[in-house]
């Protein structure tokens, strides 16, 4: 299982970028392998729009992510 943390500049280019990677359809429905999609979104007094993502294969999301050091989400047990 793998979790990435990411930044987008907006929800609408978040979407765009998920869909375009096969991980949701136009309905937002997961695509097979995609275990989760949580919405952080806005953080306050940090930058960016914020989703976290559990799927099974491995996804290049290029400067989209992020490493964080006080996470404000965690999946239970993966982490």
């Amino acid at each position: 299982m793998k979790i990435y943390k990411l930044k987008y500049t907006d929800k609408e280019t978040a979407l765009a970028d998920f869909i375009a990677k096969d991980l949701i359809d136009t309905e937002n429905n997961y695509k097979e392998g995609i275990q989760a999609v949580v919405e952080i979104g806005l953080i306050e007094s940090v930058e960016g729009y914020h989703y976290d993502v559990m799927v099974i294969q491995e996804i290049d999301f290029g400067t989209n992510e992020i490493i964080v050091n006080n996470p404000k989400h965690n999946f239970a047990g993966y982490e």
